[in-house]
């Protein structure tokens, strides 16, 4: 089996449906930023202290690669591709919430770095809203319908945020504001 398919040579890449598009087109920069968020949520995963971590940010690894092929599913394949609910989003304010309750909220800006897991998830989080700029972008040029995604990802942020704190928390750090 080769690992490669010389289909994309020609600058273009296949959707999940019929039809080709550039490598650059605003539907593949943004499963390209879906792609990122899922890798940097396991470079996070990986480092994570807290049991609580890893399975939450394995849970919405799965779902980001859910979201990911819903966004690259053409017009005629995007239902048959649809698991991003208004359930999974509330999956995620429940994590988030829970979290919450166990974590001390910063009352200022952060700086990230104090703890290897929490700069990954601060990574993370960047890049989740980065995706989720891309995602609505698509959503307001009419290519993805389905209003959840865009939820999801802005849910997905705050998530990562809390986590970042708990394990700044399991790793004895304390969080470095970004004031003096």
């Amino acid at each position: 089996m080769k690992f490669y398919t010389t289909k994309g040579d020609d600058g273009t890449t296949g959707l999940l449906g019929k039809g080709r598009v550039s490598k650059y087109h605003a539907r593949i920069e943004a499963i390209g930023a879906l792609d990122e968020s899922t890798a940097a949520m396991g470079l996070a995963r990986a480092q994570c202290l807290d049991a609580r971590s890893a399975p939450i940010i394995l849970e919405a690894q799965r779902d980001l690669y859910k979201l990911m092929a819903e966004v690259a599913a053409t017009p005629e394949n995007e239902e048959k591709f649809r698991s991003i609910d208004a359930a999974r989003v509330t999956w995620l304010e429940e994590q988030t919430d829970a979290l919450s309750e166990i974590v001390q909220m910063p009352k200022e800006f952060i700086l990230p770095g104090d703890s290897p897991a929490s700069a990954a998830l601060s990574l993370a989080r960047t890049i989740v809203r980065r995706a989720e700029r891309r995602v609505v972008e698509l959503h307001d040029a009419g290519e993805v319908a389905n209003l959840e995604l865009q939820r999801y990802l802005n849910r997905l942020s705050s998530l990562c945020f809390v986590l970042e704190l708990l394990e700044n928390e399991a790793a004895g750090r304390q969080t470095t504001l970004a004031k003096r």
